[in-house]
């Protein structure tokens, strides 16, 4: 009886209820020629049928919002019906079908049930004697609604590193859902109260299900992501879902081959945390890393190609023929060829205070989670590259003011000229060049920060509780050990740049190949690669080229 599509189940209810199978039949074809679009019309032929109905719309969060009740019913009176019905839907609007004998009926009903309005049977035509009564007090209703949300939910403190690494996972993933601040949402403590003992964020799932502070591991199998694989070997495995990953993916799974992507976080890589990236070819407005990502995923897997995350891989090593991956829970994938695309991340500050408030104040990269969370506030970025400049222009939407901390004495050394000018036509954005952060300062969130003018030698304190911070990467590489050969830095080093020793074979290797053959190397991660989105795109889709010719090679 109540089984709806995905786009009824959102409307809410108008519930008929009388005992006359014909008279319900009549009223639900009037109600439905003329409120269908906006609700979702039920019929129920008794007043015990009809709190059922009501049963399972509690239990599905729905909402009801208006009760049509025959007075005259078997099991019940009308009035009675009413007062059960709005004990569970207070606000519904309340309409009572009488025969002139019922009238009394009808009065009482005004008092006991607060009933809206009683009409008397027969009330045809209902152009003129139903419709424009009901059309008042659903107008009413309507103006009063406030939807229920019946996503995911996060209770917990706005500010505080594991209510940020949730939002961030959700956001990142493209999960919609609703925060609730447990300082200043009555619904939030009320939730966490319902919860006791358990630890704060409480992530709340529209089956029922409830975790307390989880990991991205737990959230992604609450939310269904894949994160085992489906078979022991592929084609290729790319480690990293960044943009070389993604485009390695698309291509990879789009010409046959059996593809698995393995991101340690969340499709997008560093990229994914841009809040708009204006210079990206074939996008003239620009879009978002979360679009970005969230596209390249998709179409990867209308390919075929499986993604699979959060997942850290712990482990490479040579196994002729196949490349060997020892994943972090223990599992082992071979593959005939690997593509190493981990990316970079954002460099830790060195200073008093960073480690204390990462994530309750301070934080790595374009954090878009934390948007909401600025407004009218005083945001500081920390960085003089691209990934500055586009978080200065984002926050600027938010914030009272932005402050962009520069250690050098220019804009123009590191930031591309549009984005020079985007900031200098920004009225709330001001530039302190030869700016260096010394210490974080607060007690349980960020405070203040400490600023050393490098031109003057003088140091200042200004009240701060965002910084975002850009200050130079450093590659993914810890968990490959000595396993392929990189530089100084550890970035992967490819072709030409391999060291003589490192390389075993008597062919040279291939331009994206590294020190073990058939294991290629893409994007940010790689030594000498140009750190920009297009470019590690490119070198994702060369990538899967050199996999066909060294397949072809050693088959």
């Amino acid at each position: 009886m109540i089984q709806a599509t995905g786009e009824d189940a959102g409307k809410p209810v108008i519930l008929a209820v009388d005992d006359d199978p014909q008279v319900l039949r009549a009223v639900r074809r009037d109600l439905r020629a003329h409120y269908s679009q906006r609700y979702r019309v039920l019929g129920a032929t008794s007043a015990g049928e009809a709190l059922g109905v009501l049963d399972v719309l509690e239990d599905r969060g729905q909402d009801t919002a208006l009760f049509l009740v025959d007075q005259r019913m078997p099991d019940t009176t009308g009035v009675q019906f009413l007062v059960e019905a709005v004990s569970r839907f207070p606000d519904a609007r309340r309409v009572l079908l009488t025969a002139y004998a019922d009238t009394d009926a009808a009065i009482t009903a005004i008092n006991q049930v607060r009933l809206d309005y009683y009409l008397i049977k027969p009330w045809d035509p209902p152009a003129e004697r139903l419709f424009p009564v009901l059309d008042d007090l659903l107008s009413d209703w309507l103006a009063a609604w406030r939807p229920r949300y019946r996503g995911i939910r996060v209770v917990g403190h706005l500010v505080a590193a594991r209510t940020h690494q949730v939002r961030d996972f959700l956001t990142r993933n493209g999960q919609p859902f609703q925060f609730l601040n447990v300082a200043t949402d009555p619904q939030a403590r009320q939730l966490a109260q319902e919860h006791p003992g358990a630890a704060l964020p409480l992530v709340l799932f529209p089956g029922g299900a409830a975790l307390a502070a989880p990991s991205s591991a737990q959230l992604a199998q609450q939310m269904g992501l894949a994160t085992t694989a489906s078979r022991p070997h592929y084609d290729t495995v790319i480690i990293g879902a960044g943009p070389a990953g993604l485009a390695a993916g698309v291509y990879g799974a789009s010409e046959g081959l059996s593809t698995l992507l393995v991101d340690a976080d969340s499709p997008g890589g560093q990229a994914g945390t841009s809040s708009l990236i204006e210079n990206y070819l074939g996008f003239p407005a620009g879009l978002s890393g979360t679009d970005l990502a969230r596209r390249a995923v998709t179409q990867a897997a209308r390919f075929g190609a499986e993604v699979l995350h959060p997942m850290e891989v712990a482990a490479l090593r040579r196994a002729d023929p196949a490349r060997i991956l020892t994943l972090a829970d223990g599992t082992e994938i071979s593959a005939g060829s690997v593509l190493l695309a981990m990316g970079v991340s954002y460099n830790r500050l060195q200073i008093p205070g960073a480690d204390r408030f990462e994530g309750a104040g301070l934080y790595y990269g374009a954090a878009t989670t934390e948007s909401n969370a600025c407004i009218s506030q005083h945001v500081f970025i920390v960085g003089g590259a691209n990934s500055a400049g586009q978080a200065a222009v984002h926050f600027a939407k938010y914030a009272a003011t932005v402050t962009v901390l520069v250690r050098s004495g220019t804009l123009q050394s590191g930031m591309s000229q549009y984005l020079v000018a985007e900031i200098a036509r920004t009225p709330n954005i001001e530039v302190r060049l030869n700016t260096q952060v010394t210490a974080l300062l607060g007690t349980d969130r960020l405070e203040q920060v400490q600023l050393l003018d490098t031109a003057t030698g003088t140091t200042a304190q200004q009240p701060a509780r965002f910084v975002f911070t850009f200050i130079g990467a450093r590659p993914r590489t810890a968990w490959l050990g000595q396993a392929v050969a990189c530089d100084e830095h550890g970035f992967v080093l490819t072709g030409a740049a391999i060291p003589p020793g490192a390389w075993t074979l008597q062919r040279p290797p291939a331009f994206l190949e590294t020190s073990i053959p058939g294991v290629f190397a893409a994007g940010d991660v790689r030594a000498g690669s140009v750190k920009r989105v297009a470019s590690g795109v490119g070198e994702g889709a060369m990538a899967v080229a050199l996999v066909h010719q060294y397949r072809a090679a050693t088959q």
